[in-house]
């Protein structure tokens, strides 16, 4: 299997979302606030656009500095719809889907 390469980006889907390539798959992740403390709205779109995925997600505590949404930050391996993972500042955040 190759990685999929990053497609051009479906008009649907927002301006600020990130292409997270794979061994024959690949999504584009989207993150936001929400106004819970730790809490975030994560989706999951296909390479085509397809909504795949909508959801809240609780940020697991760590010893690292608060994530911030406002700072670069990547979405790496493992993401997906249940759990999704974050590198900001040489610093892995986990979140978590709430249901």
């Amino acid at each position: 299997m190759k990685v999929i390469p990053q497609p051009n980006k479906p008009k649907n889907i927002p301006e600020d979302s990130q292409w997270l390539s794979g061994l024959g798959a690949g999504s584009w992740f989207w993150i936001s606030n929400v106004e819970e403390k730790d809490v975030y709205r994560i989706c999951r779109y296909s390479p085509i656009g397809e909504l795949e995925c909508d959801r809240l997600f609780n940020l697991l505590e760590n010893d690292f500095p608060q994530f911030n949404i406002l700072e670069p930050f990547k979405f790496t391996y493992i993401s997906h719809c249940l759990k999704c993972t974050i590198i900001q500042n040489n610093n892995i955040y986990i979140f978590v889907s709430q249901g």
